[in-house]
């Protein structure tokens, strides 16, 4: 890549999506799963035969679930472990973060989450965009370490954030490395790049594929509507399980 060329992270939930972006010219994948929810932590195999199919780095999303960014100590669990696993199975990076109730960083959670990186970079995923004053949040990710933030500059895309990411980039100083992410395309990115003085973009890329199943079930459905709930989320209740258990005759 020439020196001054703009870095390409392809943000990929599967082994062909990787492959795919590594021909396309990307020069970084985060590997992740369920982006219908922002992303989670992906699976095992995925990780370990992307790391045999493409010769770029990866960097892993490490996120126990979709809505928040609020962890409890089960969930700080599953995701140290999930960063271990990561680093065996030859990972180049994590991506993670964690917040407080309050809309600061969660200082504490997140020390723990790059400890359990390290040596590998850290990136703070887009949580940073959930924050309530992104430059103090930002001065805290410096302090901690952290060698890089996603951001879409807390808009619902990064051309609409384009200004807000500019301020990122001066304050920063090029203490650490800003990305920008968010519904960046090849109809924008070059205008975010130069509104923004950004050196990494992070893209999707995608094109619909159409399932080669040639008989189709219409009656049935193994996914709902989904529309994004990032205060709310759906946990399994104790009650509804006794009721439904106490409703069965036998």
């Amino acid at each position: 890549m020439p020196q001054n060329a703009t870095l390409i992270e392809a943000c990929v939930d599967s082994v062909d999506s990787g492959v795919a972006a590594e021909l396309g010219g990307a020069e970084r994948l985060e590997l992740c799963d369920n982006l219908v929810e922002g992303g989670t932590t992906p699976s095992a195999g995925t990780m370990s035969l992307l790391r045999k199919r493409v010769r770029i780095g990866i960097c892993i999303l490490v996120r126990a679930r979709g809505a928040d960014f609020v962890y409890s100590e089960d969930e700080m669990a599953v995701m140290l472990h999930d960063i271990t696993l990561a680093r065996d199975y030859g990972m180049d990076g994590i991506v993670c973060g964690a917040l407080a109730t309050d809309g600061t960083i969660d200082i504490e959670r997140t020390k723990q989450l790059i400890d359990a990186t390290r040596p590998l970079p850290f990136t703070f995923h887009r949580a940073f965009d959930m924050t309530r004053d992104p430059i103090a949040a930002l001065d805290q990710l410096i302090d901690l370490g952290v060698d890089r933030i996603l951001t879409s500059g807390q808009a619902s895309t990064a051309l609409e954030g384009a200004d807000a990411i500019k301020r990122c980039v001066q304050h920063s100083a090029g203490r650490i490395q800003i990305l920008a992410g968010g519904g960046i395309d090849e109809d924008s990115v070059a205008e975010i790049v130069a509104r923004t003085g950004v050196k990494e973009v992070h893209v999707r890329g995608t094109l619909p594929v159409e399932s080669r199943m040639q008989w189709r079930n219409h009656s049935a459905a193994m996914g709902k509507p989904y529309v994004p709930q990032e205060y709310l989320r759906m946990v399994t209740s104790s009650e509804r399980i006794r009721a439904i258990r106490s409703r069965i005759p036998w």
